[in-house]
């Protein structure tokens, strides 16, 4: 797959595709280390921006959560607990973009 800069869509969407179709595909694993951003635009010859962007994009979908030490796959059931009032707890993430796309939800 390659990354078209000329495309009306912008690079960093056409990187997130990229990854969200290789995290779909079963390419990156639950729990697997996505590559290095580095890595990225050395692949795709892209700036350093459009892949911390299409990274924001997947952690926005709940796709992929970010450490430290880089961004890994989301595993399967992991969640985030937010406190909404005292004692009570509601488990979410963010839809993916084809939920999205189904469920008619704006991007963000």
């Amino acid at each position: 797959m390659t990354i078209d800069p000329s495309a009306d869509r912008p690079v960093y969407k056409q990187l997130a595709d990229l990854i969200r179709a290789r995290i779909e595909a079963g390419e990156y694993r639950p729990g697997q280390r996505l590559p290095a951003e580095s890595d990225y635009v050395a692949e795709y010859g892209i700036s350093r921006d459009s892949v911390r962007r299409a990274i924001a994009v997947l952690r926005g979908e709940g796709l992929i959560v970010t450490e430290l030490r880089g961004s890994r796959v989301r595993e399967q059931g992991e969640a985030v607990i937010v406190s909404i009032t005292s004692g009570a707890q509601v488990t979410a993430r963010m839809p993916t973009e084809p939920e999205r796309r189904q469920l008619g939800i704006a991007e963000g």
